[in-house]
């Protein structure tokens, strides 16, 4: 059932290319909190990635400007403080920045729907067009390629990145896990 989805959106991602893209955009954001609804973006990250691997000069990362910083135990997660939060990027700015750099190339996320959902009412609110559209969630991926694991209830980031002996340092930045997904 998982690996037909995701043959599926393969499909549809290049449904309207002549064949898989040369870019990809892994993308990571942070926010007030966990719901993608109403918790505000506090931070995007992305990395490009093409058949020669991972392009880390070819990054992206923007906090953004918010008079009002959230509560402490949510700053003690992302580690931006309300001193970087005010001096951020107005939204206005961001989001037309960030659909630059993305271009054409379809966006990868962990658990894509949140960072979709947060990025589409970031662009409505800077009234930036439309947010990119074409994901692809490698939470599903994984849960494809591993399906014992993701039964027994391994699915965050952190249960991958283990499982792969991936370490960082940079975890729960927007551009750190931008990287290690």
């Amino acid at each position: 059932m998982v690996v037909q989805r995701l043959r599926e959106r393969f499909s549809a991602l290049w449904k309207r290319d002549a064949g898989p893209p040369e870019r990809w955009v892994v993308v990571d954001t942070e926010t007030s909190g966990l719901d993608p609804q109403r918790d505000a973006l506090l931070a995007v990250g992305a990395v490009a990635v093409d058949a020669d691997g991972i392009r880390v000069a070819d990054s992206f990362e923007v906090v953004l400007q918010h008079e009002a910083a959230g509560d402490a135990e949510n700053v003690a997660i992302h580690g931006i403080g309300w001193g970087a939060q005010r001096a951020g990027t107005p939204l206005a700015d961001a989001m037309p920045a960030f659909a630059a750099y993305v271009g054409a190339a379809p966006c990868v996320g962990f658990h894509a729907s949140f960072d979709r959902t947060v990025l589409a009412r970031a662009f409505a609110a800077a009234g930036a067009g439309a947010a990119p559209s074409r994901w692809l969630d490698v939470a599903e991926l994984a849960a494809a390629l591993h399906p014992d694991q993701h039964k027994r209830g391994e699915r965050s980031l952190d249960d991958w990145l283990a499982r792969y002996g991936i370490e960082t340092a940079s975890r729960h930045t927007a551009a750190g896990d931008a990287l290690v997904t």
